[in-house]
């Protein structure tokens, strides 16, 4: 199971974006994209405290989201699908380090307009997936957190 931690692991920390799955409080899907940052298996995002899918996760913390990228040949595809429950960061000296790595990680970040209603969300994993087609079609580790 470590093995697949560690895949997930620089899977994420090899990309920038990610596809979040929340649920609206009428219980409709929603599928956002969102810029993260991640430490191990664990990813965090910023957005406005009144976007949608702040709302969504405030009314239910149930999240999935994927990582991939746009491969031209199906039997080379990669990729990550999690589980997880998001949470807000709330710790002063914890949201400066996630704003740290995401200035290092996003270029130019620092030249967006200052937003007070800028809040960290945190993804803490439940169960993980990893998609290797290189296997064979469909094949994927799991593992719970």
């Amino acid at each position: 199971m470590a093995a697949v931690k560690i895949k997930i692991s620089d899977y994420l920390a090899a990309h920038r974006y990610l596809r979040l799955g929340t649920v609206t409080p009428k219980e409709t899907p929603q599928v956002h994209t969102v810029g993260y940052v991640s430490r191990g298996c664990t990813v965090y995002f910023a957005t406005d405290r009144k976007s949608r899918k702040a709302g969504n996760i405030s009314k239910n913390p149930a999240v999935a989201y994927a990582v991939d990228e746009n491969y031209g040949e199906i039997m080379v595809i990669q990729g990550v699908q999690m589980e997880g429950r998001a949470s807000l960061v709330t710790m002063e000296t914890e949201a400066i380090k996630i704003l740290d790595l995401m200035a290092r990680k996003f270029p130019g970040l620092e030249k967006m307009p200052a937003n007070p209603d800028l809040v960290i969300f945190m993804i803490e994993p439940v169960r993980g997936f990893f998609l290797d087609n290189t296997v064979a079609f469909g094949h994927r580790y799991s593992v719970d957190f």
